[in-house]
């Protein structure tokens, strides 16, 4: 038992100081994580990006480290490593609600891009095919090994500490549990995957039996669905040319899916080429890139008819690139006579950094310049621009004004703001400017099309907007008055307000309790919610944009007089057996010393 333990221990010395950055990564992503859980939504931000690039940080050191193993130069391959994640981390917003899609898909990419760079970085140079494989179904078993052992670890963890709360009353904080979960879920994985590698490169690269299950798996249960996935695809084809229509635009992830789990099979099994026994596994080989033809056909079809009709965005731009990633892998496969796996994910890391860094044909910028055409496509096509600006007050349909809203929002949440100013009016202009300010994008939408005063609504969509009201004010000029300060809060962005070393917290809960409490310091508060039901009550029966006087409440609160001034707001259901939601885009609070 000595022997076993001191055995432990020198393994997990020779883990530590073998990989040191790795775990140091490990070590800060977990506290990271303990800090979001645990800080104000005010100064959550800068927790998010530290927690974000050091679990980035992971798979990058881990690359380096095998890169180093080959080439050594490791102090150089680590400041290089850290260097770039403190240049992501500036690149990541500073403000909570500036975290949008387009950083989400920037975060993901770049961790894809990460996980890519381990599996082919230290295999560079030629003749090392095998090897490839061998490290590459190392990782991969070390994976799933650490998945289980770390779910075991947890669990068990987890369980002894509510055992001891439970039968000795220590009544733990509930924050315990949940950090030791993040330290054992991004420490502790991170340690056992590390233990699992031994001594890296040269142990997961060594020559090795090839796995039962692994076969087993492949030929019996894999490889078989494929069959049955691609037979469908292929009736699916036949009935696209019978009937003389254009394919489902899902269908293009279906085409892709199958490729890729396709691609999958083939790694999976590829060192059973050799053998002649296998000869199952050499015609698969040779007639899967050769099945995937008719359907790239079919994959470019279903991605140019959603691209022509509504323009690129990022998801379709991922989309078609992953198309010619796969058009790319296909010819490679089927011409080249000396063709190698490495090509595979070599490939895909070229064309995901392509589609993050490369000037004007990088997803954003694609996507922004297709969006800005196609919103001036519809503005000219509707007759709707007079004296250069959206002319609110034409009839439209409200699909049209609905795809206009969607499209200032796209562009609103990619800061294109100079553009869009160009299609407004100097009022909207500065109401663009301060949603944009806030991170509020979502008001943007809702903004534009309450600005449109004559709307056609179509058959399927009147049910909705019988069901929908909007009050606004006949003036949006807030008119201060007597009072001293004016904060505001917005409906995405409601973190607290601090004034005169003072705390000013809106709890919004007028959907589900009819509730909209103002409270100072957490300790004294006042309800609007009853006023704006009163309001709402008074309009019942009225459907649309209704303009009203003013929307405006006032209440003492502890030492301040308060009054609460909204820009509008909407009551909407989409059928009379759902429940209204209630909702307001801004809300400015003007406060003064009683």
């Amino acid at each position: 038992m000595k022997t076993k333990f001191q055995e432990t221990l020198s393994r997990a010395n020779e883990v530590i100081f073998r990989y040191p950055m790795i775990l140091a990564m490990a070590l800060l992503a977990s506290v990271g994580a303990i800090c979001i859980a645990e800080t104000e939504r005010s100064e959550i931000t800068s927790y998010i990006k530290f927690t974000i690039c050091s679990c980035l940080g992971i798979s990058l050191m881990f690359a380096l480290k095998m890169l180093s193993q080959r080439i050594g130069r490791e102090l150089l391959l680590q400041v290089s490593g850290i260097i770039f994640l403190i240049g992501f981390y500036f690149i990541l917003p500073d403000k909570k609600n500036g975290f949008t899609e387009v950083y989400a898909y920037i975060i993901a990419v770049t961790v894809l891009l990460s996980h890519l760079l381990v599996s082919f970085v230290p295999f560079l140079e030629k003749d090392r095919e095998l090897r490839f494989w061998q490290y590459n179904k190392n990782l991969f078993i070390n994976i799933f090994l650490t998945a289980v052992f770390t779910g075991v670890l947890t669990g068990g963890v987890e369980l002894a500490i509510l055992a001891i709360d439970k039968l000795f009353d220590f009544n733990f904080h509930d924050r315990l549990y949940r950090d030791t979960f993040f330290v054992l879920a991004i420490f502790g994985s991170s340690f056992i995957f590390l233990l699992f590698n031994d001594k890296g490169l040269n142990n997961l690269e060594k020559d090795g039996t090839y796995p039962v299950v692994l076969k087993f798996f492949t030929q019996f249960i894999l490889i078989p669905l494929l069959l049955i996935y691609v037979a469908i695809l292929y009736f699916y084809s036949a009935k696209i040319l019978i009937n003389w229509q254009l394919p489902r635009g899902w269908v293009s992830y279906l085409v892709l899916a199958y490729s890729v789990v396709g691609i999958l099979a083939l790694l999976l099994v590829h060192p059973l080429k050799e053998e002649n026994a296998k000869s199952w596994v050499k015609i698969f080989s040779k007639v899967f890139y050769y099945t995937i033809v008719p359907l790239i056909v079919l994959l470019f079809t279903a991605i140019f008819t959603r691209i022509l009709e509504y323009g690129y965005t990022e998801p379709r731009y991922f989309v078609l690139l992953l198309a010619l990633w796969l058009l790319s892998i296909v010819i490679y496969f089927i011409f080249s006579k000396k063709a190698t796996i490495k090509f595979i994910p070599i490939s895909l890391f070229l064309f995901g950094a392509f589609a993050l860094i490369f000037p004007y044909l990088n997803a954003f910028s694609v996507a922004n310049r297709s969006q800005k055409t196609q919103l001036i496509k519809i503005l000219n096509e509707n007759q709707l621009m007079s004296a250069n600006t959206i002319n609110f007050n034409k009839k439209v349909t409200d699909t049209i004004r609905n795809e206009i809203a969607d499209k200032f929002e796209f562009l609103a949440e990619r800061k294109q703001n100079e553009f869009l100013s160009t299609l407004l009016n100097e009022k909207d202009q500065a109401e663009l400017a301060n949603n944009i300010a806030a991170g509020t994008f979502y008001s943007v939408r809702y903004d534009i099309q309450n600005k449109f005063s004559d709307v056609n609504v179509t058959v399927k969509n009147r049910a909705y907007e019988m069901n929908r009201l909007v009050l606004v004010p006949e003036k949006q000029v807030v008119e201060l008055g007597n009072y001293q300060y004016l904060i505001s809060f917005h409906r995405y962005s409601r973190d607290p307000q601090k004034l005169n070393n003072d705390e000013f917290e809106l709890t919004d809960e007028l959907t589900d309790n009819s509730s909209l409490k103002l409270s100072l310091n957490s300790k004294e508060e006042v309800d609007f919610g009853p006023q704006i039901i009163k309001l709402l009550n008074e309009n019942k029966n009225k459907t649309g944009n209704i303009k009203v006087p003013e929307i405006a409440m006032e209440s003492d609160l502890g030492k301040y007089h308060v009054k609460l001034v909204f820009s509008e707001i909407t009551r909407e259901k989409y059928s009379e057996q759902d429940t209204a939601s209630i909702y307001y885009e801004s809300v400015y609070i003007l406060i003064r010393l009683k």
